[in-house]
Formats: structure tokens, sequence, C-alpha cells
């Protein structure tokens, strides 16, 4: 959820470790000369205390930072209130990331905000509408399942693709599902196993176990058991559990030099990070 708002978090990271380094240096001086020395709860409070100081006065990523410490619990008690809080603040200065992590947390609700689908198509599209990957994704899903809109499978269509043009592989997944459904887009499995390879190139497992229920029955690709054994493996190896009964019934059906085949094609995806796999 937070890795929209990236940037921010390592900007903070770094501002965390240089103010403990600082107040560490200057303990260690404290202590020499007195015999007393801050404690570390000191340290981190101080450090809160500037944090808070930069968001009041403004600062986006001070204010994202903390909407994610405290929705987290990290150096600080959990207070989901306060994190909305803060999340909305840098949101409302135009932070995409914050955008859109508000608008997840409408979506889904939490402590901090009840459950509001309407508010969270909002937040959702004033982000997809700055070029946000996560929250152009987070759109075409609203729109694809009727969440605060009326289901419209083009919208979600056109919304999936931006995202998926950035790289998204949750995106590149949810677009070949539309395109292997004909949903918002003409029925295609040839494009719906192009989308499903650009996301199960980048380890997303239901996509890898998409693509090898393609290649088990040659839908816009090939039939090719060997690939679909390798596939299915490899969605097994990212924990989805359901492409194990599929391996298992290949594995009954195919000779043993083709199993052979395929753990060749499972190392050399492994080798060279999944690319080119299954050919």
């Amino acid at each position: 959820m937070y890795e929209s708002i990236a940037p921010c978090i390592l900007l903070g990271l770094a501002l965390f470790l240089l103010i403990t380094l600082w107040l560490n240096r200057n303990a260690s001086k404290h202590h020499l000369a007195s015999g007393t020395g801050g404690t570390k709860g000191e340290h981190r409070a101080t450090t809160l205390e500037t944090y808070q100081l930069l968001a009041e006065q403004g600062d986006i990523c001070a204010q994202a930072y903390l909407g994610v410490m405290y929705e987290h619990g990290v150096g600080v008690q959990e207070d989901h209130a306060r994190a909305a809080n803060w999340m909305r603040r840098a949101a409302e200065q135009g932070n995409a990331g914050a955008q859109n992590d508000l608008g997840f947390m409408y979506h889904f609700g939490n402590k901090g905000v009840a459950k509001d689908h309407t508010e969270a198509v909002g937040w959702y599209r004033r982000a997809a509408e700055q070029g946000h990957a996560m929250a152009q994704s987070n759109l075409g899903f609203v729109y694809n399942n009727g969440d605060g809109v009326s289901e419209d499978d083009t919208e979600a269509a056109k919304w999936y693709r931006r995202a998926a043009k950035q790289g998204l592989a949750e995106a590149q997944f949810h677009l070949g599902v539309l395109y292997d459904n004909g949903d918002g887009v003409p029925e295609d499995d040839t494009e719906a196993a192009k989308c499903y390879r650009r996301a199960a190139e980048q380890g997303h497992a239901e996509a890898r176990f998409m693509l090898g229920i393609l290649y088990d029955n040659g839908e816009g690709v090939p039939q090719n058991s060997i690939a679909a054994y390798a596939w299915f493996s490899l969605a097994i190896s990212e924990g989805f559990v359901s492409a194990i009964k599929e391996r298992d019934r290949l594995a009954e059906e195919m000779p043993p030099e083709s199993i052979t085949k395929a753990e060749a094609i499972i190392k050399e995806c492994l080798a060279g990070n999944y690319q080119n796999c299954g050919e």
C-alpha cells in the first residue's frame, strides 16, 4: 500500500538517521562531561517532534511519513485516526501517493476512517489524473467492480491500460483478465496472454497461473504442456496453491522427459529473472 510514497519514506528515513546520529553523538559528549545521557526513548521523542514540526509547517513528505508511522506504529503508538489525518493533509496538498493511500483507507475502511467507496473513488481519481500508476489501477478496480461508481468495464480497461503501460504488474494482470473474458474490450486470448506474461515476469502469482492455463489449453499461445507445467510451478513458488492441482494433473499426464524439460525451464527462469520463460 505505501510503496506509492516511497520517495517520501526514504527522505524521512534519511532524516531520521541523521537526527539519530546527531543525537547519539551529542548524547555521548554530554555523558562524558556530566555522567548522564538521554535515553533512546528521549531520542525517539525528539525525532518525532522534528517530523511533527516539519509536518505542521506544511512539509508534504513529513506529513505522509507521519501517516505511515501512525498507521503501522513505527516509532510511535499505532493511531489510525492520526494516520488518516496526516495522510489527508499531504493528499490535500496534491501528493499523489498520499491521495492514493487515503483512497485505499476509504475503500476498505480502517480504524481511522469509515469505509466510503465514493470518497475512495474521489481520491483515487485525483492521484490517477496525476499519472500515479497504483491509483490508476485502483480506479480500474472500482470501475471493474462497481465500488462507488456504476460498473463500467470499458472505463476499467482504460485505467488498467494506463497503469499497465507504466509497468504495474497488478494492472497488467487485470487487463489480461478483461481480454480473457471480453469485458470492456474485445475478447482476445493473444492479448490476454501478453498481459499475463508481462505480469508473470514480474512475479505476479495469479498471472503465472493464468498463463499456465492458456498454455495448457492452447489459447492465445501454442499448446505446450511443458510451458504450462513450468508456469504452474512458478505460481506455486509464489504461494498460489490453486496451481498445485493443475501442476499435479499435468505431472500424471506427461512423460518423465517432459517433466525434466519443464524443470530445466524453471531453473532458467529463476536464473534469468523470469524473462523468456516457457518459450
